[in-house]
């Protein structure tokens, strides 16, 4: 501040007839003189707070943070991050109070913009960039609570701050023109593959559940067009408009659950209802969702028993269920696997009883005796609630997607479900502790199983669930020795593929841990098929998302390459196999399983199995 002294008034007259020029000159000429006359310190500030102003409006402002997003980050994936989850929520909540036709419009936005996003992610890269997990995601939306803006992938939703973080990675692509070459020719090579599977199906399996590809034929097991639902979001994420259109022409046409058959719970819910709920995500037509609701309801009937177990079968026509004729029990995994697909058709239809019913199985298997270190047995009985056959823990078939569930719904519920955490938790230190070895000579980590105390070195490919969703619970903050663990285990589910005469895994593998060994996995007679799983590729396509490392691409499509050399039939189609360890002959099965072409619905939305879905992600890439 000047002094009383120097507080002088200056008066100045301008002339109206000075040109406009000459008075810009001046104002630039005074203005850089009051600026020159200030000190450092005085700039410094000035500068300083036009960059906060400057700053903050950028990021106080909707419509730039909106092209933001939509032009730069993207989308995520399953169940998001899973899918995909798939990319997953804040919190389990239903849809705010609004009408039914309020509702539709409501989800069809969000499967609009992710649309849009899925196009231009895909223009601007050459490569697919959808996963998920999860969890990747599959429709943009608003939850409840404040209006936060969420996304959604088959009910799985995930804070949007995650998914700009994930994103973000995502595009971090080689942009050499010989990187994008490879990427683009690799999933073009995924479109051919698929193209060739559905080329079959459509010739001799059309609207029936499972081609038979080497006789030309099909086979039944619900008679509802299992591969061809299993394939739908498949078809949309690849771009095939035209099959998916006819696919979508039969589904509105043909499709119908009034039909007196009986149906397993578990495979229904993870093959149609899981499938239509993730095409009504991806596409936002309220077809979709209205057989979603169809065949949801009529699946309920199954949690009408007095332990509120399920029972396995359902006849969806007569409404009735009962468990198989050979036992009361279900298995584990099959009654603890239906809870995401049936959470998102109550909170999509804001009807509460789909989630009240599979909650009600998770609160009773949480508070059962007969764990051993959070490892549970393999069966359950409708009638008392109880577990069965104690003493049995494996990681692979009758239990698998136990834990998996675990950790996704907790993810589900924006990590709020406390005791699916921890559950989770301890299963995987119980894993560690009682299943988890060593192998000779090579020291892969495996999963065995435990028998009444026994150990056996027996590993289920079923089991290579267990690394992607490590890699996933990593990714949502779990300890980063799950990480760890999840690579090695990874390292493991490929040898089972790579140390086979065909470069394809069997069933079942059973690893040497004696001294002298020379060969980490052997492979008994009875186990040396190969169905066309899913689950390896699927981890594959987590641990390249989260770690961005390229040999889990480069893993992935040199599987892909052993399926066309072993499993493609010419005339359309591939077939699982009989032998993994006889290239000349791998002895044909004569069967495609639907979840070749899909669970990128199914069990994806909780965690894919999926197979050429994560093919797809990983080996387009």
């Amino acid at each position: 501040m000047l002094p009383p002294s120097r507080r002088d008034f200056v008066s100045l007259t301008v002339s109206e007839s000075g040109s406009y020029t000459n008075s810009k000159q001046w104002r630039r000429q005074s203005c850089w003189r009051k600026w020159k006359q200030l000190s450092r310190l005085q700039r410094s500030l000035i500068l300083f707070t036009l960059m906060l102003l400057l700053v903050g409006g950028i990021t106080t402002s909707p419509t730039l943070i909106g092209h933001w997003r939509d032009g730069v980050v993207g989308e995520n994936g399953y169940d998001g991050k899973q899918p995909f989850v798939v990319n997953l929520k804040n919190e389990y909540r239903s849809i705010p109070p609004e009408l039914p036709s309020e509702k539709k419009d409501y989800h069809r936005r969000g499967a609009h913009v992710l649309q849009n996003r899925l196009q231009t992610k895909t223009n601007a890269s050459g490569l697919l960039g959808v996963e998920n997990h999860g969890l990747h995601l599959k429709n943009a939306d608003k939850g409840s609570k404040g209006g936060k803006p969420i996304i959604s992938w088959r009910g799985a939703v995930i804070e949007e701050e995650h998914a700009s973080d994930t994103d973000t990675k995502d595009t971090e692509i080689q942009d050499d023109p010989a990187s994008l070459a490879l990427a683009e020719s690799r999933l073009e090579a995924v479109r051919e593959a698929f193209r060739h599977a559905w080329k079959g199906y459509k010739n001799f399996a059309w609207g029936h559940d499972e081609l038979k590809p080497i006789s030309k034929s099909y086979g039944e097991w619900f008679g509802l067009g299992l591969t061809l639902i299993d394939a739908l979001d498949t078809m949309w994420i690849l771009g095939l408009k035209e099959e998916f259109a006819e696919a979508r022409q039969w589904v509105a046409k043909e499709l119908s659950f009034d039909k007196n058959v009986d149906v397993n719970l578990f495979e229904s819910t993870i093959r149609i209802l899981g499938s239509l709920l993730s095409t009504y995500h991806l596409t936002g037509d309220s077809l979709f969702l209205e057989k979603a609701k169809d065949i949801g309801s009529r699946l309920m009937p199954a949690f009408n028993t007095a332990s509120k177990i399920p029972y396995s079968d359902v006849n969806i026509g007569k409404g009735t269920a009962h468990p198989p004729q050979w036992t009361s029990d279900s298995s584990v995994a099959e009654v603890t696997s239906i809870q995401l697909e049936f959470r998102e058709l109550s909170r999509l239809t804001g009807d509460p009883k789909y989630k009240l019913a599979v909650m009600e199985v998770m609160k009773q298997v949480h508070k059962l005796d007969g764990k051993q270190d959070g490892l549970v047995p393999m069966f359950i009985n409708t009638n008392n609630g109880l577990f069965t056959h104690q003493g049995m823990y494996t990681l692979g078939a009758r239990a698998d997607s136990y834990y998996e569930y675990l950790l996704k719904q907790w993810i589900q519920g924006g990590k709020t479900e406390k005791e699916f955490l921890d559950d989770y938790l301890q299963a995987v230190e119980g894993v560690k502790k009682n299943l988890l070895k060593k192998s000779t000579p090579s020291g892969l980590a495996f999963v065995g199983e435990l028998s009444h105390g026994h150990f056996s070195p027996k590993m289920d490919h079923l089991v290579c669930f267990l690394p992607g969703t490590l890699a996933l619970g990593a990714h949502y903050g779990l300890p980063a020795d799950h990480m760890e663990l999840a690579k090695q285990l990874m390292e493991t589910c490929y040898q089972m593929y790579a140390q086979m005469e065909t470069g394809l895994s069997p069933e079942i593998a059973h690893f040497n841990m004696h001294e002298g060994s020379t060969q980490d996995v052997d492979v008994k007679i009875a186990d040396r098929h190969n169905l066309l799983r899913p689950e390896t590729v699927e981890s594959l396509f987590y641990l390249y998302r989260f770690t961005k490392d390229k040999k889990y691409q480069q893993w992935g499509w040199e599987i892909l390459q052993n399926f066309n050399k072993y499993t493609r039939v010419p005339t359309g189609g591939y077939t699982s196999i009989n032998n993994v360890r006889d290239p000349a002959s791998p002895n044909p099965r004569d069967k495609m399983e639907s979840f070749f072409l899909g669970q990128a619905s199914g069990s994806c939305c909780g965690g894919p199995p999926m197979s050429l879905q994560p093919c797809l992600g990983e080996w387009s890439h």
